[in-house]
C-alpha cells in the first residue's frame, strides 16, 4: 500500500470508529428498532450529513475519492467531533485546515504557567491569535511591565508597542523593531481577516498611533521567526536578547516567546539583579 493508500486507510478507519462510537440518541434519531450495534448504520450517517450513501461507504472503505472541506465539516458535525478530532479529519482528507476566528482566552492551564516560572532570567509570554499577552512571568513583567495591572487591550503586544511611550524609550532603534513587529502582526491578520475584531482593532490603532496609522497601508509583511532584541532599561541599562516562538501544541493558537539573554553579554547578571531587588 502507497503512501496515499495508507492516508485513505486511516481516514477510512477513523470514521467507522466515530460512527460506531455515537448513540441515536445523541443525534435525535428513535432507538425503537432493534440494532446489531449501538452505533450508528452508514445510511444514518450519510442521510444526516447530507451526502450519497453509495459515496460515503467508499469513504469508509478506502477509496481515494476527493473529500471536499463541506463534507469534513458536515461529517464533524454528525459524528460530534471535539476540535482536536476534527483537525484530525482534516489532516486524513488532506485538506488545509480552516481559519477559525479567534477567540478571547484569558488563562493558560498550570502547566503552561509552571513552564513560564521556570524560565527564571528569561523574560517569557504567551499570546493568544490576537496577540494578547494572557500569561507571563516575573520577568517579564520587570522588562516590559505589570501585566496584572493592565486591561486586556493595554496587554496587546501590538497595542502596547504603538501607544505606550516606555516602550519607546525601552527599545533601542525603536522604529526598525516597530515596523519588524507590524509586519510579523499583519502576515497572521490574513488568517482571520473577516474577523471584526481585527477591524475595530486596526481602526483604533490608526486613531492612537501617527505611525501606525502611516506603516500600515504599506501591506509590509515578515516572517515570525526568531528576532535579536537590545533594551534600554531605565535601572539596568542595555540588555540584549535572542527572542524565539514557539507554537503551543494544542491547535489553540498560542504561542510562547521566550527572551533568552545573549551569552556573551551581562544581561543575564543584570536580569538577576533587578529580580533580586
Amino acid at each position: 500500500m502507497n503512501n496515499e493508500g495508507h492516508r485513505y486507510k486511516e481516514l477510512s478507519d477513523f470514521l467507522k470508529t466515530r460512527r460506531a462510537k455515537i448513540l441515536p440518541s445523541q443525534v435525535g434519531l428513535s432507538t425503537a428498532t432493534r440494532r446489531r450495534t449501538s452505533g450508528l448504520r452508514r445510511e444514518e450517517v450519510a442521510q444526516l450529513a447530507g451526502i450519497g450513501l453509495t459515496w460515503y461507504t467508499w469513504l469508509e472503505q478506502g477509496r481515494q475519492i476527493h473529500v471536499s472541506t463541506q463534507v469534513i465539516e458536515s461529517l464533524s458535525k454528525v459524528l460530534l467531533l471535539d476540535k482536536q478530532e476534527r483537525i484530525h479529519l482534516y489532516l486524513l482528507a488532506n485538506q488545509p485546515l480552516p481559519a477559525d476566528n479567534p477567540g478571547y482566552q484569558g488563562t493558560v492551564s498550570p502547566i503552561l504557567q509552571h513552564v513560564l516560572d521556570r524560565l527564571v532570567l528569561c523574560p517569557s509570554l504567551i499570546t493568544d491569535q490576537r496577540w494578547n499577552v494572557i500569561a507571563w512571568n516575573e520577568a517579564a513583567s520587570a522588562i516590559l511591565g505589570d501585566f496584572s495591572k493592565m486591561n486586556a487591550r493595554e496587554r496587546n503586544i501590538v497595542w502596547g508597542m504603538f501607544t505606550d511611550n516606555k516602550y519607546k524609550q525601552l527599545y533601542v532603534d525603536w522604529g526598525m523593531h516597530a515596523k519588524a513587529l507590524l509586519g510579523r502582526f499583519r502576515s497572521t491578520c490574513g488568517q482571520y481577516i473577516e474577523d471584526s475584531w481585527l477591524s475595530q482593532f486596526i481602526d483604533d490603532l490608526k486613531m492612537q498611533s501617527t505611525e501606525f496609522k502611516i506603516w500600515w497601508p504599506l501591506h509590509e509583511i515578515q516572517s515570525d521567526s526568531e528576532v535579536y532584541k537590545q533594551l534600554n532599561h531605565p535601572i539596568v541599562g542595555i540588555l540584549d536578547f535572542e527572542v524565539s516562538k514557539f507554537d503551543v501544541s494544542d491547535h489553540s493558537g498560542l504561542k510562547l516567546i521566550v527572551h533568552t539573554p545573549v551569552s556573551e553579554t551581562d544581561t543575564a547578571a543584570k536580569m538577576k539583579l533587578l529580580l533580586d531587588n
